[in-house]
């Protein structure tokens, strides 16, 4: 561990003087000037406030990315758009392709386990998606994809304490059309996506689809496997996505949409990088990062199905009221080999299995000087799981026994009712105020089973070859209630939670072009089980963000653009677990508590430099300090602070982008010709005693899209990654450092499972693309 000192003043500071002398110099421009148009900035519309607004109007720190850029990047899934947003981590999680860690802002949730929530939010189309297996989606139709940071605890509800992605489809045009688009690169990538929509009923109804067909090799090979006749293809990706919508307008003041959508993912489970030689087995460490050993199956699934219904009517001029519901489903058997070693030193097979229901009412009203979104939601969410730690070589060693196996399973099952209303006030012609508020009630149900089993055992039969699961349940129920006094449990055990959580703004609009915002604001992640409870311990509160913030948005001489934010939050609350020592190496006691606090502070800078009609410059720069100040460990001598051990994870200090655009004329079309450098600092992959550090990183990527003059077709060449960084983005540590010494990596010594387990995941290599687009 090594300590580190920050110096944020200077820099806060700077800002802080620049956003007094920008205010001062916009204010002595004359109205005439203040009232013309900016020519040469685009104007971006967000929906971030739940209505559509320019962005430069909205007092939140967003990043928002349309159709065309997203297109002219060359950006495929989801996780790429961090490289965008100011002190915003958006990666792959360890063993699938298809699960999402999120952190804005230092916030956000690392252990994917059914029962743990989510600390940025993800949007389909203003449908929350709960659960992060599946959220690294593909990018198909869509419209743009809006980054807010900071807590959406008012307009969007709990578990937004770090922010919200939004991910918002295209509307329907009306024309007939159809577009193919065909993508081949290295790596053996071929991808095939075809999208299009038809008048049913002209000027009433239309019909959209989607299809997506995206497979790719692995970027590495499973190089020793226990289990013959599997795929040894490493990092690859095998996903087929579809989409349909129907849009029905039966008269101008109402518009109906049905969608449905659903994803199948059945690229193989991604085996990690051992850092360390095993100590059990003969297999050296790879030479690729893209290599591994296991001795679980490879494959792998994610399937993901929901359908959504919006309605909207507008009653009056000033008065909208919409219904959005939604219904999702996910089912996951995943294979994760902790140890990457061709024996079963440390193997977990488990089962994801998820399902929810939304219902919202919506009311905005717009008046003169008065705007007001309000709303009730109603969330219904089951989480339920499964997994096997196999901890076989112990058991024979130790124990003399075929295997050994901790089975956990259970469900955390949630029931929300929140009331919220946010309205925003014109006090004169250049202030106002916004005051806004959500109410949530929650209810939490959560059943645990988990013991010890003398036998590998797998979560159903045929898992590998040859398996036959015993009939009935393995494991007792450790966790729930005892409803007859027989001391055996048998119900959920419950705990509900309420809430109110603020907003308060204040903007003032010194011209047409520039705007001022200070905020407060609220958000909390919902309280919780612990979902691998070894007793019937009680469940933990809600984490609480409290968030404060002033801005500049200012358009400057019609070519320049620059959106600052000054921050600061303090995380309350914080869930963890504590890992407690028991009477064996079998033992594996985990205790939940809200045991931590922490704080952040930090600037967020968005600028757009017009330099001419066709060269155009995006620079995002985020600095974050952020630290634990309290987390509490009870020990036998009375609770001690144990901060000094911890580390905000998944958060580089600095961030920054930088992109440039260049639009070229040639005989048969346009070319935009684009390249960006995305840097980030060096950071931390865990919380308590961090053993994987990522030194800092830049990726380059080059792009240049050709578009034709009638719009029918389109050719797009992409680069990604070119200098091929190896870079961290996941991994396990399941050893113990030496206390004395805990950097050299020569003292290390077993941890779980027997074996030094310190294992990376790594993000993608550098890769190439050409795309092909042909629009009927």
């Amino acid at each position: 561990m090594k300590a580190r000192t920050y110096h944020i003043r200077p820099c806060a500071l700077a800002v802080a003087s620049a956003l007094t002398f920008a205010s001062n110099a916009m204010a002595q421009q004359t109205d005439a000037a203040a009232d013309q148009p900016s020519k040469g900035l685009e104007r971006i519309e967000v929906t971030a406030r739940k209505s559509v607004e320019s962005l430069q109007e909205v007092p939140v720190a967003i990043t928002s990315l349309g159709a065309a850029k997203l297109e002219e990047v060359g950006t495929s899934v989801l996780t790429e758009v961090a490289q965008y947003s100011p002190n915003t981590t958006l990666q792959t999680s360890r063993g699938t392709n298809s699960t999402l860690t999120a952190f804005i802002r230092g916030v956000g949730q690392q252990d994917p386990l059914w029962g743990y929530e989510p600390g940025v939010g993800i949007y389909i189309d203003d449908v929350y998606v709960a659960r992060p297996q599946g959220a690294v989606l593909d990018l198909l139709d869509v419209q743009r994809i809006e980054v807010l940071r900071g807590p959406q605890g008012t307009l969007y509800g709990k578990n937004t304490i770090g922010g919200a992605v939004k991910y918002v489809t295209k509307p329907m045009s009306g024309d007939p059309s159809l577009t193919l688009r065909a993508t081949v690169g290295n790596y053996g990538q071929k991808n095939v996506k075809v999208t299009g929509q038809y008048p049913l009923v002209e000027d009433t109804l239309y019909v959209g689809f989607g299809y997506a067909n995206l497979n790719r090799d692995g970027y590495g090979d499973f190089l020793q496997s226990a289990l013959d006749g599997q795929d040894r293809e490493n990092y690859n990706k095998d996903l087929t996505a579809a989409r349909i919508t129907l849009e029905f307008t039966p008269r101008d003041d109402l518009f109906f949409r049905l969608a449905w959508d659903k994803t199948d993912d059945k690229s193989n489970a991604k085996g990690g990088y051992r850092l360390l030689p095993s100590l059990l087995t003969d297999a050296p460490v790879p030479d690729s990062k893209f290599d591994s050993y296991t001795s679980l199956p490879t494959w792998n699934k994610v399937e993901l199905e929901g359908i959504s219904l919006l309605a909207s009517w507008d009653v009056s001029d000033n008065l909208t009221l919409k219904y959005i519901g939604s219904s999702r489903e996910s089912y996951s058997p995943t294979n994760i080999d902790f140890d990457n070693t061709a024996i079963d030193i440390f193997d977990v097979p488990a089962i994801y299995d998820d399902e929810n229901t939304t219902h919202e009412l919506q009311a905005n009203y717009l008046g003169d000087n008065f705007k007001l979104v309000s709303g009730l939601y109603y969330y219904d969410g089951e989480s339920c799981g499964q997994f096997e730690a196999i901890l076989g070589f112990l058991g024979r060693a130790a124990f003399g026994t075929p295997g050994l196996t901790r089975e956990v399973s259970g469900c955390n099952n949630s029931e929300s009712i929140a009331a919220y209303a946010q309205a925003s006030f014109d006090v004169t012609d250049k202030l106002s105020l916004t005051l806004g508020a959500r109410y949530t009630d929650e209810e939490k149900q959560a059943t645990v089973y988990n013991g010890l089993i003398f036998d590998n055992v797998y979560p159903e039969s045929g898992w590998v070859p040859g398996y036959t699961r015993p009939d009935g349940q393995l494991v007792p129920q450790v966790l729930g209630t005892d409803t007859d006094g027989d001391g055996v449990l048998d119900a959920p055990a419950k705990k509900s939670w309420s809430r109110l959580t603020p907003r308060i703004g204040v903007e003032y609009q010194v011209n047409n072009d520039m705007m001022l915002f200070a905020s407060y604001s609220q958000g909390f992640k919902s309280g919780t089980f612990n979902p691998r409870a070894t007793e019937n311990e009680p469940a933990v509160d809600p984490e609480v963000v409290d968030s404060f913030e002033v801005g500049l948005k200012a358009d400057w001489n019609d070519s320049l653009r620059t959106n600052i934010t000054l921050f600061q939050l303090d995380h309350k609350d914080r869930q963890y677990i504590s890992v407690l020592p028991g009477d064996s190496a079998t033992d594996l006691n985990q205790y939940l508590g809200n045991v931590g606090e922490s704080n952040a502070k930090g600037v967020e800078a968005e600028i757009t430099w017009a330099a001419t009609d066709d060269l155009t410059f995006d620079i995002a720069l985020g600095f974050i300090d952020g630290e634990f100040e309290e987390v509490i460990e009870q020990t036998a001598n009375g609770p001690i602070n144990i901060a000094d051990r911890f580390s905000i994870s998944n958060t580089p200090d600095y961030t920054a982008n930088i992109a440039a655009k260049y639009l070229v004329d040639v005989s048969v079309g346009e070319m935009v010709l684009s390249a960006n450098y995305s840097y980030r600092d060096d950071y931390s992959l865990f919380e308590q005693d961090n053993l994987l550090n990522q030194d800092g990183y830049g990726l380059l990527n080059l792009s240049a899209v050709w578009y034709s003059d009638d719009g029918h077709w389109q050719v797009g060449v992409h680069a990604k990654n070119l200098t091929d960084e190896e870079y961290l983005v996941g991994g396990y540590q399941f050893v113990t450092p030496d206390p004395t010494d805990p950097t050299d990596i020569s003292k290390y010594t077993p941890g779980l499972g027997g074996d030094n387990t310190l294992i990376g995941y790594y993000g993608d290599p550098r890769t190439f693309q050409v795309t092909v687009g042909y629009t009927f």
